[in-house]
């Protein structure tokens, strides 16, 4: 993991489905309606009748490993080494779809015009647009030995995964097969 690793903090238990992450994600990147790379994912969990329902807000989770970056045949993936954001380069995306075949989350976006679009940590202003729109600090964003202690204070733990998502969650535990964008 890079030493400066960016990432995300989710707190499910402060979460109010108030949806102003995907929002403020959408209007600070001018994207249409189909777009979203930020969501609120609702996620269900046992059997009837002991069934837990929760929300997760995911988008790109820089991860340290990332399978996106692996799987895409023409480089437009990168892994920026001061701070872990992975970035795409649109000018060299084909739109081929690999990328989003690799993401366990399905995290990659494509435009109308076929070009691969998604979370790059709001790199042109101080903090991302979603944890800033956050009410209730559920979402939050920072390097990760920050958000480790944070995670810590709340009870929460760093996401597993063999990619290595930048994400601490508290609340319920989710298991990360879960955690995909529709």
């Amino acid at each position: 993991m890079t030493k400066g690793q960016r990432g995300f903090l989710f707190d499910a238990g402060r979460c109010v489905l108030c949806h102003a992450c995907e929002v403020a994600c959408q209007a600070a990147h001018g994207l249409s309606p189909q777009m979203q790379w930020r969501k609120v994912v609702e996620v269900w969990e046992g059997h009837f009748p002991a069934v837990t329902r929760t929300f997760v807000s995911i988008s790109c989770l820089h991860c340290a490993h990332p399978p996106c970056q692996r799987a895409c045949p023409s480089g437009a993936i990168s892994k920026r080494t001061e701070n872990g954001v992975v970035v795409v380069d649109g000018q060299l995306c084909t739109g081929c779809r690999e990328c989003y075949e690799a993401c366990p989350r399905r995290v990659p976006q494509f435009g109308a015009d076929g070009v691969m679009g998604k979370c790059d940590l709001c790199l042109d202003r101080a903090a991302p647009a979603c944890a800033a729109a956050c009410p209730t600090a559920a979402l939050r964003s920072g390097t990760m030995a920050e958000l480790a202690d944070l995670a810590r204070k709340r009870g929460g733990k760093r996401l597993a995964g063999a990619e290595g998502p930048a994400l601490f969650v508290c609340g319920p535990q989710i298991p990360v097969e879960l955690m995909r964008l529709p």
